[in-house]
């Protein structure tokens, strides 16, 4: 008997449409001068199956061709043919791409890059977050839009901006940096200067004007200054969208905002983000095809996607920007293969996604993205294999409706933390070549994703409390009372496992004094590390597994670039090194504590013993996956679930038939073919199984 969860159904991203949305970026401002082509969209939405449009991102100079001109008749005509043909608009706000009226009359709004250069007009997202004139701007044509749709009936969801990102080293900006830092230390340049180590290189600040952003003409070797700018410019960043929605929410309070997500997207913590948002949104662009292997391309995304459900705590998440074919940006820009698109679609879904929307509509006539990819090609017409593979999607998606909403509830957590992230990147005294945390992290959720058992991607900040194995690769930094909560964590039972560069420095990456790992990781790991060796690319050791070991491992692991030398001292030795001065020295433990454990791994290699390793915990701790089936190597199983039926996706990311055998006694029901599945199932290459599972 399977236990049945509570509740995991989440209400619709807008109940005025409670089914799966199916739609795509749309220019039409590009086209107001081809009347037929207009008209010839609306047509072909239909049969595309699609029913949201997203409207709106880049077209500020169409909505205000002129400083306080405003015209909006092309929109209304846009979203009244939309109303009429049973589709919905997600509005987005124009700030990423600003008219070039308004930086010709005031280039305040122009960024300066960190060499202290001003931009000129151009581009998307140049524009400083600071400048009380581009605040202003975008405040009232976002005002403009709001009153002027705000009973509209296509109206679904506000997109505001489009993938926000960069940073500005303008004098506004010194000065916001400089007032964010009085805020954080108290307006005591001495609690900064401790934090930051300024000592260090006689860089001691003695006024509060001293201090600029860092800059390759300046200072960028402070790495509290660093930190803490990275950390601006996240703040500052959300600033300006909260001065972007203000009116938007005033006027439109039951519209859910949204603004688009990049991937692992380095310049913004997006777990800051995250709740200034109705519903997370991203944008993903894998390169298919590629020199990995569809299936290492497709855990890399499930490890993005599942980041976008947990960053609000589960809640079902918006695929914004997918592409049908091709990007236009990578180096190889390769077509996706037949049934690749449905394929890489309900992927999305699989791991929480409750749309699957496209840039771009039609392919644009000219300019940079006139051959990325889109449902309508140049010809025209729909008689194209992407047409027909999009629609196809459409119809399947119409079957779907009873996912809408549910979620997972994991058992596995893996820490992916954004400011840990930029700790190891500034680091130096490792292998400063190949810190690779995202890799590494995404290499130990490998064996997860392929047995198929569900993992919540979070940070160092979220509750550990629900779950009953945590995973920390390289936990450079550990903030004020991580440490704790991870001791709590274990002593209650849970299982903890981490890596070599853990417990290094505290949130302003200072050096814990006394000992790695510090604070309480070092008692909860029972090791102390001594020194930390890095390998050349051409070295290469060996650990050997303990005889009779509780994982049940048996054979010798190739380390590579990174091993650390550490000391067991009320842990259990479970492997050793083979080579080297630290030969017979330990290479992996673990550690009883309280009604818990904690794994230690002090090497890298090249990933095969994390899949083992990982494989005999999934084993031993009896952790729940998705199914209990015999997946072959390049076939995952996803679930979602809202506690009274279970929605099992099987996904293959090969070319080739693969065969899935069931050994549950249920009897699953086929979603997209309404036939009884029991045993055996035949996978076609990239191909898809969406299986109903009821609850006892």
């Amino acid at each position: 008997m399977r236990k049945v969860v509570i509740d995991l159904k989440y209400e619709p991203i807008n109940s005025k449409f409670p089914h799966f949305l199916h739609g795509a970026d749309y220019n039409p401002e590009q086209w107001l001068d081809y009347p037929d082509v207009l008209k010839e969209d609306m047509r072909l939405m239909k049969l595309a199956k699609c029913n949201v449009m997203t409207v709106g991102v880049f077209s500020w100079a169409s909505l205000e061709p002129e400083e306080g001109r405003f015209s909006f008749e092309w929109l209304d005509r846009v979203m009244d043919n939309l109303a009429a043909n049973g589709a919905y608009a997600v509005l987005a706000t124009p700030s990423g791409a600003r008219p070039a009226w308004l930086s010709a009359k005031y280039p305040e709004v122009l960024r300066t890059d960190s060499k202290r250069v001003k931009a000129i007009h151009g581009g998307r997202h140049n524009h400083c977050f600071t400048s009380p004139i581009y605040r202003e701007k975008t405040r009232l044509i976002n005002e403009k839009l709001a009153e002027r749709y705000k009973d509209h009936p296509a109206l679904l969801v506000w997109h505001i901006s489009n993938e926000y990102g960069g940073e500005c080293h303008c004098e506004l900006c010194q000065e916001a940096f400089r007032e964010w830092l009085k805020t954080k230390y108290d307006n005591d340049l001495d609690k900064l200067n401790h934090a930051w180590w300024t000592r260090f290189w006689s860089h001691t600040y003695t006024d509060w004007s001293q201090i600029e952003s860092p800059s390759e003409i300046g200072e960028k070797r402070i790495h509290g200054l660093n930190l803490d700018w990275k950390r601006f410019v996240t703040d500052q960043t959300i600033d300006f969208y909260r001065n972007e929605i203000e009116p938007i929410r005033r006027i439109t309070p039951k519209v859910p905002v949204t603004t688009n997500f990049m991937r692992l997207y380095n310049g913004l913590d997006y777990w800051k983000f995250a709740p200034e948002v109705d519903v997370i949104a991203w944008d993903s662009y894998p390169a298919w095809h590629s020199g990995n292997t569809d299936a290492a391309t497709g855990c890399e995304v499930s490890f993005s996607h599942d980041l976008f459900r947990s960053l609000k705590g589960g809640k079902p998440f918006i695929l914004m920007e997918s592409t049908p074919s091709t990007q236009n940006w990578q180096t190889v820009c390769k077509q996706k293969r037949p049934g690749m698109h449905f394929l890489s679609s309900i992927h999305a879904i699989a791991h929480g996604s409750d749309t699957v929307q496209y840039f771009q509509w039609r392919k644009s006539r000219g300019s940079y993205e006139k051959f990325h990819g889109a449902v309508v090609d140049h010809c025209g017409h729909e008689n194209t294999r992407v047409f027909r593979d999009v629609a196809e999607l459409g119809s399947a998606l119409e079957k779907l409706d009873d996912i809408i909403g549910t979620s997972v509830k994991p058992e596995v957590a893996l820490i992916f933390d954004w400011e840990n992230r930029w700790a190891i990147q500034d680091v130096k005294g490792m292998h400063n070549e190949r810190k690779d945390y995202e890799a590494t992290c995404i290499k130990h959720y490998e064996a997860f994703w392929k047995k198929g058992v569900p993992v919540d991607i979070i940070n160092m900040d979220c509750d550990f409390s629900g779950y009953r194995l945590l995973v920390a690769p390289m936990l450079y930094m550990l903030k004020s009372g991580v440490a704790e909560r991870i001791e709590g964590f274990v002593r209650n039972g849970g299982t903890f496992i981490t890596t070599y560069y853990t417990g290094m420095v505290d949130e302003n990456d200072l050096c814990f004094l006394g000992g790695f790992p510090g604070k309480e990781l070092r008692k909860v790991t029972g090791i102390w590390s001594e020194e930390f060796d890095t390998l050349f690319d051409n070295d290469i050791n060996y650990i050997v597994l303990a005889n009779g070991n509780e994982l049940g491992l048996n054979k010798e692991y190739e380390v590579k670039y990174m091993c650390e030398y550490i000391h067991a001292e009320t842990a259990k030795v479970l492997a050793t090194y083979k080579d080297d001065y630290y030969a017979g020295k330990p290479a992996l433990t673990v550690n009883n504590y309280g009604k818990g454990e904690a794994y230690y791994i002090a090497f890298r290699n090249n990933k095969d013993f994390e899949i083992d390793f990982y494989t005999s915990l999934i084993n031993n701790k009896k952790l729940k996956r998705a199914i209990d089936a015999e997946l072959p190597e390049v076939v995952t199983a996803q679930l979602r679930t809202d506690g009274k039926t279970d929605f099992v996706f099987l996904l293959n990311f090969s070319p080739e038939t693969k065969t899935v055998i069931i050994n549950e006694k249920t009897v699953f029901e086929d979603m997209l073919t309404a036939e009884n599945v029991e045993k055996s199932i035949c996978m076609q290459g990239y191909g898809v199984k969406i299986l109903k599972r009821k609850l006892i």
